[in-house]
């Protein structure tokens, strides 16, 4: 009886042990975000909309909800357009659009920062080719992050 109660003591101890060499190879491959990255989101509208979406306002509030362990050190909002109508009107869209999207993020709770809120209208929204590009119409949205 002692014997078998000492192999299955050296068994558990030896599988212990494997699992313990298991975690710390998984440690060394697979790598963890930094818990404070800066974090970039992207919004989308529909055509000639400014208005920002229910999606759009739960990747907010997912975004700002995510860096509650942070301080955040600045937020860059960018509005963009594409290339649908006249560029006044698209610089007037974009910025329309980044507006928005600073009162939703502003709504989600998220503390005071330094926001730099910049559009870009129609610009970029071709290519060199007059190929239009997809998807422009939209807000960029980086949060600058740091360990609180």
């Amino acid at each position: 009886m002692t014997i078998a109660r000492l192999s299955m003591t050296a068994l558990l101890a030896l599988s212990l042990g494997a699992c313990a060499t298991v975690q710390n190879a998984r440690d060394r491959i697979v790598k963890r975000a930094p818990a404070c990255a800066d974090q970039t989101v992207q919004i989308y509208f529909e055509p000639q909309s400014a208005e920002v979406t229910k999606e759009g306002r739960a990747v907010l509030a997912a975004a700002a909800g995510d860096r509650k362990a942070c301080k955040v050190t600045g937020v860059e909002v960018l509005g963009l357009a594409d290339a649908a109508g006249t560029a006044d009107a698209n610089l007037a869209l974009s910025q329309a659009r980044a507006q928005a999207v600073t009162a939703a993020l502003t709504a989600t709770g998220l503390p005071a920062a330094d926001f730099k809120v910049t559009a870009a209208g129609q610009a970029g929204a071709t290519t060199a080719g007059g190929e239009a590009r997809p998807l422009r119409r939209r807000v960029d949205v980086v949060m600058h992050l740091s360990p609180a």
